[in-house]
């Protein structure tokens, strides 16, 4: 077989997956991919490490070997070899090898092989999911534009816990755990976001208000972030529903609040009855 059609082949195989080839070695390939990071988690299981190290080393090196050659033949096949290499995926695929080859001179280098769960994202490619990822510029456009809303929350946020840690600092003192203003914004912190670890609580009357002051605060500012981001979620869907044609003079932008065209003057949307 003529070397070109070999490689042309082999191209089609490993970097197509809308071909029957290429469904089936992507499939195999995120299956092992799958198993490695089970052998790697298991590893971490310090039980297992005493009575199996030996073999799960045995068996990582496999799969390093097998990610070797993976990556030799994308290098090989690939018409631009330095494009792939430096691409996104390229680095993925040479992250998946690099930590098997230090954990021979740091053994504890074995656990960066868990960065192999990178590569499941070849699974978008395999489900064609790709067409749903673009519903995150909706995502992204709406943090952009809540953006600098959500830094004044967070900073009136560090405020409160900072004047509330305060507090219970002067308040409770070190006999009741708050040793310092750092120790008592901690506290705030807990308390504010309703986690309650209970490492560290109240016990005079006056701390206890405050306690309960804290409590009511973080249940009735802690939906503040979704609310904002909702609205300008909305926000980002309806100016991404203004980018389509006016139904009459095809005019394809629209000024974000608009409700008519201003070309026509025909409405951009459709009353619902």
């Amino acid at each position: 077989m003529d070397s070109n059609n070999w490689r042309q082949r082999l191209y089609v195989m490993v970097f197509q997956s809308d071909t029957a080839a290429g469904r089936r070695f992507d499939s195999t390939l995120l299956l092992i991919i799958l198993a490695s990071l089970v052998i790697v988690i298991l590893d971490s299981i310090q039980a297992v490490h005493d009575n199996y190290a030996d073999v799960l080393a045995y068996i990582e090196w496999g799969f390093t070997i097998i990610f070797a050659i993976e990556y030799g033949l994308r290098l090989y096949c690939s018409p631009k070899p330095l494009r792939y290499a430096f691409s996104f995926y390229g680095l993925v695929d040479l992250l998946a090898i690099v930590p098997g080859i230090l954990a021979l001179y740091y053994s504890d280098a074995q656990y960066l092989l868990i960065i192999r769960i990178i590569r499941m994202l070849r699974i978008f490619r395999v489900l064609k999911l790709g067409p749903y990822l673009k519903q995150a510029n909706y995502l992204m456009s709406a943090l952009r534009g809540s953006k600098q809303k959500i830094v004044v929350f967070l900073v009136s946020v560090c405020t409160l816990v900072t004047v509330f840690g305060t507090l219970m600092y002067v308040i409770e003192g070190p006999e009741h755990g708050f040793t310092s203003i750092p120790k008592g914004i901690y506290w705030a912190i807990v308390t504010l976001t309703t986690v309650g670890f209970g490492d560290i609580v109240p016990k005079t009357p006056l701390g206890q208000v405050i306690s309960s002051l804290v409590m009511i605060t973080g249940y009735s500012i802690i939906a503040v972030p979704t609310g904002i981001f909702t609205a300008e979620l909305a926000n980002a869907m309806r100016g991404e529903q203004l980018q389509t044609d006016c139904p009459v003079c095809k005019k394809n932008s629209h000024e974000a609040n608009a409700a008519f065209c201003s070309r026509c003057g025909n409405a951009l949307f459709k009353k619902v009855e």
